[in-house]
């Protein structure tokens, strides 16, 4: 279908640095080591959330809060996030959110009030937002074509490596130091980042767009339109909601009923992160393959393994087999979201600040629902109620890969 978005409107800002050509190598490093702050700053201090409640003097419900605020504000900042960053630039935001989240961090660390910490972790989340988004449409800036995919697609496994790596540095800091050794050393990176961002990066925007909210409105509306790009977003979000389906209620099974320690609850974990990295690899090897065709044999292969998880219970149901199943139902979601999330995001790209916004905050949405959704019914406690979680997802997707899209082709 014809798409008709609004026209931009060109404009320029007095004392804005462009980026530097010789600088666009160490730019996209730069972005590369932003993408994954939201997954840092979301799991670093999981190790540390009991002794934090113990610390604070607060039952673990309200520390537990810190992390759903966080979330919240994330995932709902991307919707507005991308219209700014395009209207007033990438540069700009990046650096006043990067100085605001290194004060955010320092007042968690010296404040005993709850309700100050949980005032911080909001503005984290929205702070975050604008960072990830800019950083997420710096790619579809700076580059075009073949390097676009290449670089869309190895931001997605990128954006994968800290809620694998971030536990275990939290853990570790929590043993040798505190809770609050967390935020220090998330001031510390940001403070970093500041830095190398303000001295090598640059303003990356080709077409300025006036920030009015009748146009952003219109331009959702239109954008929406295209199927191929707002299904796409639910596609992602049920892919990543599969692997939040582990993460919700693998510990609990793994601990208290297969009366394993949290250290191997541990190293599950790090392995379903490595299983959703191994599906990015191998979608970034397959980007020549026909779109819709490797989705769906990913799906179906999804279908397999969640069924298979199911039957082999019956029989035959330890730690083994359920990481064994789990580790590859993530390979195929991780290889569908790698895929997607990158068509996504390069697929207006005269609008990237947007298109990173709307995809961010509608893949979050979808996740949190699906995921939460499929738990809070299911309630798994065993390998069988978890193979029904991952059938669900599953089923979910092959209605839109094969039934909405039944007589669409979508090119990569």
């Amino acid at each position: 279908m014809a798409l008709t978005l609004s026209e931009p409107k060109i404009r320029s800002f007095k004392n804005v640095k462009p980026l530097p050509e010789k600088n666009k190598r160490i730019a996209t490093w730069l972005a590369f080591l932003m993408i994954p702050l939201s997954g840092l700053i979301t799991d670093i201090y999981i190790p540390s959330m009991p002794h934090m409640a113990q610390d604070l003097q607060q039952p673990e419900h309200n520390i537990q809060l810190t992390l759903t605020l966080f979330l919240v504000s994330y995932g709902a900042s991307q919707f507005i996030t991308g219209s700014l960053i395009d209207s007033f630039g990438r540069f700009r935001l990046t650096l006043v959110s990067l100085g605001i989240f290194i004060a955010s961090n320092l007042v968690i660390v010296a404040t005993r009030q709850i309700e100050m910490i949980y005032a911080m972790r909001i503005v984290q989340g929205i702070t975050t937002g604008f960072i990830v988004v800019s950083k997420r449409a710096f790619f579809v800036d700076v580059y075009e074509g073949p390097k676009r995919k290449h670089y869309l697609s190895i931001m997605s496994i990128v954006w994968s490596t800290a809620p694998v790596v971030a536990p275990f540095i939290g853990g570790y800091l929590e043993k040798y130091f505190n809770w609050q050794a967390n935020f220090y050393l998330l001031a510390v990176y940001g403070l970093v980042m500041l830095v190398l961002e303000w001295v090598f990066s640059g303003e990356t925007v080709q077409a300025w767009r006036p920030f009015k909210s009748k146009q952003v409105l219109r331009d959702y509306r239109a954008m929406l339109r295209d199927r191929s790009f707002a299904w796409g977003i639910v596609i992602c979000g049920l892919s990543f909601g599969a692997t939040m389906i582990f993460s919700l209620a693998g510990a609990f099974i793994i601990e208290h009923r297969l009366h394993y320690s949290a250290v191997v609850a541990g190293y599950a974990s790090l392995s379903m992160g490595l299983a959703w990295m191994i599906g990015g690899f191998i979608g970034k090897a397959t980007l020549h393959k026909p779109f819709l065709l490797k989705l769906r044999w990913s799906n179906a292969l999804h279908l397999v393994f969640a069924v298979a998880m199911i039957g082999a219970a019956a029989w035959m149901y330890n730690l083994y087999t359920l990481l064994c199943f789990a580790f590859l139902i993530h390979i195929c979601v991780g290889f569908i979201f790698n895929n997607y999330f990158a068509y996504c995001l390069g697929h207006f790209p005269a609008m990237a600040g947007l298109a990173s916004g709307l995809t961010g905050g509608g893949v979050y949405i979808v996740t949190s629902v699906s995921s939460y959704g499929a738990v809070g019914l299911l309630q798994p406690q065993n390998q069988t109620q978890m193979g029904y979680g991952y059938l669900t997802m599953a089923v979910a997707t092959f209605i839109i890969l094969h039934v909405l899209f039944k007589k669409m082709t979508i090119h990569q």
